[in-house]
């Protein structure tokens, strides 16, 4: 009888592990059939199937815990993907955001470095991590109004909103949407400030064919459950700009002067060579750290979910486009008590949610609407912070308003949405619209 290496007994192993594991994801997640009025209906949350399992298992697997090669690879695939020169991954979309902002305060970015005092134009209608690296950093938040039924940032305003102290733009792709960018991108140019993308609900989307978060200089991505895909937690931020790469790096990696991958050493040529700081000549490269910096890394574990859930993202988005219109479609007829939403002209949306926002004679309060569709089994969320000025951790922080936020005030009253998540199928979504038909009407 033939010897069996070992190298090929743990393969064969590792192929039993896997077929056990189709086999689990067949037994433990079947797919139930849709009741209306008891199934509920979600507005966001993970789909997957055996292969992210496998993805996950394979990684542990490798006994190589910290980020490695599926991370590599997911990165590259993303960069692919969006058409970037380099992804980094980051534990979540909040610290994706705090990463891109603190890169922008680095000292070798000289006078456009962002620095206490300064100011960055954005709007009240946010999630609040989109305003608070800049709370963190000393920069005082300048708030504008946003449009309706896009729900992106007025860019008329935006000018008006400039002074000698203005560095950045920070603004997110609304539930998908994109705001209108180029426009948004000139403005940034003509007046030398920094444009931070947050696409965290947008992943997919596109402005004139080219995808959001590649018009400015650093886009941000959420891979949270409720996101286009998951990695359980994390996030990752992008760019085209080397200079910027090297500085994310260093602020997501402790802070550290050193750029060497996780296990190896040495990749400058002279790790013992080096005089930085006050520390004495020789000092080892790796233990130099030139930022206040973070430890920002996610596991290869998640980075493998990541690479699963990637090769699905064109058939996610695709089904979050069909939900979008078909919801539209079956409310057509309500549009004299509500706003349906719209796309910005010249977009092509990846749509995270469906929003929804109650017109004056609705005959309805959006918390008594709300109620009624809790009670029918259908989920709904408010849009996120509503007006992040009214918040309670945000009463004590500085701040400028420009114009009179008309609209902000309208959507912190009136406006709320529904899912478009690939989990919901058109019975569901029948379901749906003939629910808001019957309480409406």
């Amino acid at each position: 009888m033939a010897e069996v290496k070992p190298e090929s007994r743990a393969t064969a192993i590792k192929q039993e592990i896997f077929d056990l594991i189709k086999e689990y994801y067949e037994e433990a997640f079947a797919v139930k059939n849709f009741i209306p009025g008891e199934s509920r209906i979600p507005v966001s949350g993970k789909v997957f199937d055996h292969d992210e399992l496998n993805h996950i298992v394979e990684s542990a697997l490798d006994g190589w815990f910290t980020t490695g090669r599926f991370n590599e690879a997911f990165e590259k695939e993303l960069a692919k993907f969006i058409n970037t020169k380099r992804v980094i991954t980051v534990n979540s979309g909040s610290s994706a955001n705090l990463l891109a902002f603190a890169t922008l305060t680095a000292e070798e970015l000289g006078n456009r470095a962002i620095k206490p005092g300064d100011e960055m134009i954005t709007v009240a209608v946010s999630f609040p991590t989109t305003v608070n690296p800049a709370l963190l950093y000393g920069v005082v938040p300048v708030f504008i109004d946003v449009d309706i039924p896009t729900y992106n940032i007025d860019v008329t305003k935006i000018e008006a909103a400039i002074t000698p102290k203005t560095k950045a733009i920070m603004i997110a792709h609304t539930l998908g949407n994109p705001f209108n960018v180029e426009a948004v991108a000139e403005i940034a140019k003509k007046h030398n400030l920094w444009l931070v993308e947050d696409c965290c609900d947008a992943l997919g989307a596109t402005f004139k064919n080219k995808h959001v978060g590649t018009y400015g200089d650093i886009g941000t991505l959420s891979f949270y459950p409720a996101h286009h895909i998951t990695m359980g937690e994390g996030g990752a931020v992008f760019t085209k700009n080397g200079k910027l790469v090297k500085i994310i790096e260093s602020f997501r990696d402790w802070g550290r002067d050193c750029w060497c991958a996780s296990g190896c050493d040495n990749t400058c040529g002279k790790r013992f060579e080096w005089q930085l700081g006050d520390l004495p000549s020789g000092y080892d490269h790796k233990y130099i750290y030139s930022r206040l910096g973070f430890n920002l890394k996610i596991t290869d574990m998640q980075a493998a979910l990541g690479l699963a859930q990637l090769k699905k993202l064109p058939q996610f988005i695709k089904a979050r486009r069909h939900n979008f219109l078909k919801l539209k479609e079956g409310f057509t007829d309500l549009k004299h008590k509500i706003i349906l939403p719209e796309p910005t002209p010249d977009s092509s949306p990846s749509w995270f949610g469906f929003l929804i926002t109650l017109k004056e004679n609705a005959g309805i309060t959006r918390n008594e609407l709300i109620a009624k569709l809790t009670e029918a089994k259908i989920d709904t969320r408010l849009l996120f912070g509503g007006d992040i000025r009214k918040q309670p951790y945000f009463k004590n922080h500085e701040h400028r308003v420009v114009g009179d936020l008309k609209n902000t005030k309208i959507i912190l009253k009136n406006t709320f949405w529904i899912g478009v998540t690939p989990m919901i199928n058109d019975e569901m979504i029948d379901y749906v619209v003939d629910t808001f038909h019957k309480i409406l009407k």
